[in-house]
């Protein structure tokens, strides 16, 4: 029973170990991402419905409804292939570990003067002193630019071992830590993290927001209040800066205050609050003027949506029925406006558009009574995004964990040196040699330099 434990065990740990796993798992995640770039993610029914027409948005929405293709990123099986990969990389990474391990942590590592006879690019020339003399003058420079240095005696002369940096070997450690901290980083923001959006009208506060591509609601720890939405307009009537001045309340009390424009947020307890859009309310009451064509008196009446205003000579009856935010007229754009019924004594009914930019524009009607909007209570309100990704911390640690780990690993290597001197006649013979676990050509650099310097050395 043990025996067969140990077998399965086996083979999940050499599946996690399959560098195949991992190019499967990196393919996939490529795909995902091509899919998610031509399908536009957390968008609403009505921009697929625009964008792809009735047919495709049926077929899309049936594999939306298994796969969630319009939010893939906060899928269960993209969330499943983050979780695969990140293991198989902990796997990967423990299992070729206690190997470096040996090599890093050795006391004494191992000395193999042959293969270091056998390297072409070795450097050698004589000295006319003893080794015993060149051993006494060798180490202390070796001892320099090496941390390690160890001399192995020989019947006519001596060994000069020494070596560095043997830690650089767990630069790729560190790459495949930073590379775990960006997947553990995008599982945790795909789970634990949301993004919605809340309108919150001047004066009034809120604690819920509606959460992105769902009908369902979020309730936050605390208060969204707008004190006051400010917005100026290009000459062509375009928004040119629109603020918000929010104040976030807690138990009841304020405790931080911030105007915010677009692309400089409000971040409270890790949760970020942008301003995304803006809007108008439907005034609760408005003045209107209605001067006559006959006597050219003007007369002023506060009205409301829904409820008839007695225009005075007899003029008749006229009724705001909506408000529009952005009206249209002919092809273009008016801006705000309201639009009603003007019912005269015979009983005939005329639609009246009353666009707010525009107080003389109901004279082109021609009509007994010239009918605008006087004064109105304009209340904005102001469209928030609103993030939470308790991930990114997480993010970033592996970004500067990648940087740090790229550098160890492509610009600082685990290097080795021999110098072996022995007694030839009248004369020593000296061999510098090098190796590296990286960068070959720059450790024969060195080990050229050293020799010059070896050979100089009185």
């Amino acid at each position: 029973m043990i025996k067969k434990e140990t077998s399965a065990l086996n083979r999940i740990w050499k599946f996690f170990t399959s560098v195949r796993l991992t190019v499967i798992l990196l393919l996939s995640l490529a795909a995902t991402s091509i899919i998610g770039t031509i399908i536009p993610q957390s968008g609403t029914s009505s921009e697929y419905f625009h964008k792809y027409g009735e047919f495709w948005y049926k077929f899309l929405s049936f594999f939306d409804s298994i796969f969630d293709i319009f939010d893939m990123y906060h899928s269960w099986w993209f969330q499943i292939l983050l979780l695969l990969l990140t293991i198989n990389v902990v796997v990967c990474s423990i299992d070729r570990f206690s190997a470096t391990l040996k090599i890093i942590f050795i006391k004494v590592p191992p000395f193999n003067v042959e293969r270091f006879r056998r390297m072409k690019s070795k450097k050698e020339f004589s000295d006319n002193r003893t080794p015993d003399q060149l051993e006494r003058i060798y180490k202390p420079l070796i001892s320099k630019g090496f941390g390690y240095t160890r001399v192995e005696e020989r019947e006519n002369g001596f060994c000069l071992f020494a070596e560095k940096w043997r830690w650089t070997r767990l630069g790729v450690y560190v790459v495949h830590l930073s590379i775990i901290f960006m997947l553990l980083g995008g599982l945790i923001g795909s789970i634990f993290g949301f993004e919605g959006f809340v309108n919150i009208p001047e004066g009034e506060s809120t604690k819920s927001i509606r959460l992105r591509n769902t009908a369902k609601e979020h309730i936050l720890n605390f208060e969204i209040k707008c004190e006051d939405f400010d917005i100026s307009f290009y000459d062509t009537g375009a928004p040119k800066e629109y603020r918000s001045s929010l104040t976030i309340i807690e138990n009841t009390k304020p405790v931080i205050k911030k105007d915010i424009i677009v692309n400089d947020p409000l971040r409270y307890k890790g949760i970020n609050i942008f301003q995304s859009s803006y809007g108008t309310l439907p005034p609760e009451e408005v003045t209107l003027s209605f001067t006559s064509r006959e006597t050219g008196m003007e007369y002023k009446e506060k009205a409301a949506v829904n409820r008839p205003v007695d225009i005075p000579e007899d003029l008749g009856t006229f009724t705001i029925k909506d408000y529009r935010s952005s009206a249209g007229f002919k092809g273009h754009n008016i801006g705000e406006a309201f639009i009603g019924v003007l019912e005269s004594k015979t009983g005939n009914n005329t639609n009246i558009l009353l666009p707010l930019r525009f107080p003389s524009f109901d004279k082109m009607r021609r009509g007994d009574v010239v009918i605008a909007v006087a004064s109105h209570n304009h209340i904005y309100y102001t469209g928030l995004q609103v993030t939470k990704d308790p991930g990114v911390w997480v993010v970033y640690s592996g970004f500067i964990l990648i940087i740090v780990g790229c550098f160890i690993t492509f610009f600082m290597s685990h290097q080795r040196l021999c110098v072996e001197v022995s007694k030839s006649g009248d004369k020593s013979l000296v061999m510098v040699a090098g190796r590296s676990s990286k960068n070959k050509m720059g450790m024969q650099r060195k080990v050229g330099i050293i020799s010059e310097k070896l050979a100089k050395l009185k």
